[in-house]
């Protein structure tokens, strides 16, 4: 109990200093590349992923080091595999590299987590899959002002006391970690941000939420495992539909960054940027506590049409809010898209 509080605080103290210092860094050299601007013209950095993932790993490492938390080869395999994918996040934040380099990374490195849980081939190709799917879900969900840190924290919370409840101290002590260093980051996060996570920190957070919650469940009933995985993503998962849909029925290229997430269109509906992150993170708690109680067996699988109909009927909703802006007059539609990003608090 001490070692996770001093852990915690030590996590949360260390993201947010080092968040601080690398926003220094990164608005004195340009790097990474690219940045977004935000309300009244200011510059944010992409650069707050790197401060969660060093600091996770090193909290994590020191606990294993002095002997108070002892990595097993489960959470170990699972750091290094979401190190890799935070490495390669850091070089896309440099100079982007397109997405089939960046998928085909996020596969070998969720091959070998499948590959420690020991789940058989189409088990394992399903649960490959998902993690990708899940990991760049996280890392378009990355656009707005405190949601996916927000989102992240409750996930992350909940899927450490599953894997406490499994006996898998390991991997629930670095996803307390985790939860705590993204609060750290938080402090510079939330409305108006002062720096994103980018690449790095959204692909390196979504992967290793979703890489755990394998673990976690792996040796479960399917459909309560389903459910269970489900629940935990449920806000990143509705997003990436809404966001898939609404592209492929505008036309619009699906990798590429816009205001037509969940929490943009919340916005434009008439919430504060403060009020969105909140009613994600309450989303994400619904669907959270949904699965912890599916993994405890606490509830059927039956309880997953909960969160089920929730986000249909959260995505078919939200499909109708117009997000890409006025046709024809391309410069001036441009001003007043730019305009209406800035307001929103869009990257």
């Amino acid at each position: 109990m001490f070692y996770g509080i001093a852990a915690a605080a030590t996590a949360l103290l260390a993201t947010a200093a080092l968040t601080a210092v690398l926003r220094r860094v990164a608005l004195r050299t340009g790097v990474p590349g690219r940045r977004t601007t935000g309300r009244a013209g200011r510059r944010v950095p992409r650069l707050g992923g790197v401060a969660v993932a060093v600091v996770t790993a090193a909290v994590t490492a020191a606990g294993a080091c002095t002997g108070l938390a002892p990595l097993g080869s489960d959470a170990l395999t699972l750091l290094l595999a979401a190190g890799a994918v935070a490495l390669f996040g850091f070089v896309d934040d440099v100079r982007p590299l397109g997405a089939r380099p960046r998928i085909a990374v996020e596969a070998a490195a969720a091959s070998v987590v499948v590959h420690t849980a020991q789940l058989g081939f189409f088990v394992g190709a399903l649960a490959v899959l998902w993690i990708v799917f899940v990991t760049n879900a996280g890392r378009l969900f990355d656009s707005f002002d405190g949601v996916f840190g927000t989102v992240a924290v409750v996930t992350a919370l909940g899927l450490s006391g599953c894997a406490a409840a499994e006996g898998l101290d390991a991997p629930a002590a670095a996803l307390g970690v985790l939860a705590a260093a993204l609060t750290g980051f938080l402090v510079h996060n939330w409305y108006p941000a002062r720096i994103r996570l980018g690449s790095c920190g959204s692909l390196f957070t979504g992967f290793l939420l979703a890489s755990a919650a394998v673990l976690v469940n792996a040796g479960h009933e399917a459909l309560p495992g389903a459910g269970s995985l489900f629940g935990a993503t449920l806000v990143v998962t509705a997003d990436l539909v809404l966001v898939t849909v609404s592209r492929k029925l505008a036309g619009r290229p699906l990798f590429r960054g816009g205001g037509d997430h969940i929490a943009h269109r919340l916005r434009r509906l008439g919430l504060t940027p403060q009020g969105v992150a909140v009613v994600l993170g309450v989303a994400s708690l619904v669907g959270t506590v949904t699965g912890v109680l599916l993994h405890s067996g606490a509830v059927g699988p039956l309880a997953a049409l909960g969160p089920v109909g929730l986000a249909v009927l959260g995505v078919v909703g939200l499909l109708r809010v117009p997000v890409y802006g006025v046709r024809g007059q391309r410069s001036r539609g441009r001003k007043v898209v730019s305009a209406a990003a800035i307001d929103l608090g869009s990257s």
